[in-house]
């Protein structure tokens, strides 16, 4: 059975930090494209960030940031522990949401999520 599963999450003060880290057990992610998408209350859920697996041609590890998060959040993979990780910086209320880790394997239309992890930012 594929999974993935994420930890991380938590209260923090504006300003504060947090690190997300989600690993995958089931498969190997290597090819697939990971990421993290957030939900907060009421909204629809949005990409964070994601980063590409290895392709045919290239060693993958193309980057996407959602502009919300750029220059705070760090997205970062490895491939042998089949993981994937989010350190969000200098944190605000807006990042207030549940976060979710994704993974796709766009040519066999493989996607899967993790269960979510709770971020509060708030003084």
């Amino acid at each position: 059975q594929v999974q993935l599963v994420d930890f991380g999450g938590g209260l923090v003060q504006p300003g504060g930090s947090l690190t997300l880290s989600c690993v995958g057990t089931g498969t190997t992610f290597t090819i697939y494209t990971m990421g993290w998408f957030r939900q907060a209350p009421g909204k629809q859920r949005e990409l964070v960030a994601t980063i590409t697996g290895r392709g045919a041609t290239n060693r993958g590890g193309r980057i996407n940031y959602a502009d919300s998060v750029k220059g705070r959040f760090t997205i970062s993979r490895d491939n042998a522990k089949n993981t994937v990780s989010l350190q969000m910086d200098n944190l605000k209320p807006e990042d207030t949401a549940t976060y979710y880790c994704h993974a796709e394997n766009e040519f066999v239309g493989n996607v899967y999520w993790s269960q979510g992890s709770q971020v509060t930012v708030t003084s």
